[in-house]
């Protein structure tokens, strides 16, 4: 019977081994917009990125693999990509973790759920209009916004000029 037992968790034990971990995709917090914005005004040593995106904005979607190659090319810099999905609070569970487990998202990523746009898009920047993507780059000397895509390069360019100066 010893035996036995012993063979039953060898091999229950072998199969934990052998079977793949699950990546941990999918947490994604929602945040309102007042839990949100202390994350624009930091004030530390850090170069941070904040892109608004919605997994329904084509360009949206097309920018982020340039946002997660930021991850791997700053890695050794003090450099926080966080992705603000502005996606439906009704979606999020059916769109928004299907897509980041999906796209394998490292990067920070934050739901937004703050309903009245004209409540809060002035205090992340007074120019911007509302559209998406959406970009605030910003360390404790310099903010830079913009609004549409950048290319991979632009914000390299960007970033190695926050983080120099």
């Amino acid at each position: 019977m010893r035996i036995s037992f012993l063979i039953f968790w060898f091999f229950t034990g072998m199969t934990v081994l052998v079977t793949p971990l699950k990546e941990n995709f999918g947490q994604v917090p929602t945040y309102s917009f007042e839990q949100f914005e202390p994350l624009i005004n930091k004030k530390n040593d850090t170069t941070y990125v904040i892109n608004f995106w919605a997994t329904w904005c084509a360009p949206c979607v097309k920018e982020l693999p340039d946002f997660e190659r930021l991850n791997t090319k700053f890695d050794h810099k003090k450099l926080k990509v966080i992705l603000v999905s502005l996606d439906f609070k009704r979606n999020k569970e059916s769109k928004l973790l299907p897509f980041v487990e999906k796209n394998k998202l490292r990067s920070q990523i934050i739901h937004l759920y703050a309903p009245d746009a004209n409540a809060w898009i002035d205090r992340v920047n007074p120019e911007w209009s509302g559209s998406i993507p959406a970009t605030l780059i910003y360390n404790h000397n310099q903010r830079i916004f913009h609004e549409g895509s950048y290319t991979f390069d632009e914000m390299v360019t960007i970033i190695d000029k926050l983080i120099t100066n």
